[in-house]
């Protein structure tokens, strides 16, 4: 005859069981800006450090809807970091036009002039660094970085970076920063295992951009005012 066991019991003993281990796993670097000497900027954040799966595709990313807002001439925030496939909203909350537009190797699209109040969106659909620029303010600019995986980070001011429910295995990890170069960067670019053995990694990323680099407007014509571009400051 079977005997059956007193659920008192059992739920006694699991509480009594070691927990399961988690598979997911974390990702720790410390990134350190090599600053050039004539630069007044402090530092190490905005350097985007991200990890790319080697051998199966990388799980879709959460949605998300994030803004990229102009105001007092500024966009905020100046980097923004998103999964591919990403909406991002362009409102105008200055007291007067704006026209945001990028034509470099990201996501290509002019937004045309748009009243103060009103707002327009562009789908980051294809992975790359889009420069974000106004047409009538050169001052203004931003960056924004899509991305075909879910693990990636910024780092912030202390260069501290961070990425979290990493499934073990083998990844590629790849680093932007707006004031270096992408020959630079790529020296940075390895394969890494997950989880990481020993100690946090640190990324010595090299600034090899000028202060302020002139660009040019919609049309490729220069500004009425002269104006340059400050990679990595806020405008």
């Amino acid at each position: 005859m079977r005997r059956l066991l007193n659920p008192t019991i059992l739920a006694l003993a699991a509480t009594l069981l070691p927990a399961a281990p988690s598979l997911a796993q974390e990702f720790r670097a410390k990134a350190v800006v090599q600053r050039q000497p004539v630069d007044k900027l402090e530092g190490n954040g905005n350097v985007v450090v991200w990890l790319t799966p080697v051998g199966v595709s990388a799980p879709q990313a959460p949605i998300v809807h994030p803004k990229l807002v102009q105001k007092n001439k500024r966009f905020e925030p100046h980097l923004l970091v998103v999964p591919v496939g990403t909406l991002v909203d362009f409102p105008n909350q200055d007291p007067f036009f704006h026209n945001v537009f990028s034509l470099y190797k990201g996501k290509r699209f002019d937004l045309g002039l748009y009243e103060a109040g009103s707002s327009r969106a562009v789908r980051f659909d294809r992975p790359g660094v889009s420069f974000i620029f106004c047409n009538i303010h050169p001052e203004m600019s931003a960056a924004v970085v899509a991305l075909d995986t879910p693990y990636y980070s910024v780092s912030n001011a202390a260069g501290e970076i961070q990425i979290r429910d990493i499934p073990p295995g083998r990844y590629r990890m790849e680093v932007w920063y707006e004031r270096s170069s992408p020959d630079a960067l790529s020296h940075l670019a390895r394969q890494v295992s997950i989880p990481l053995e020993g100690t946090a990694m640190t990324l010595e990323v090299p600034e090899v951009i000028a202060a302020s680099v002139p660009h040019k407007n919609k049309y490729g014509a220069d500004y009425e005012k002269s104006g340059g571009y400050n990679p990595g400051k806020p405008d």
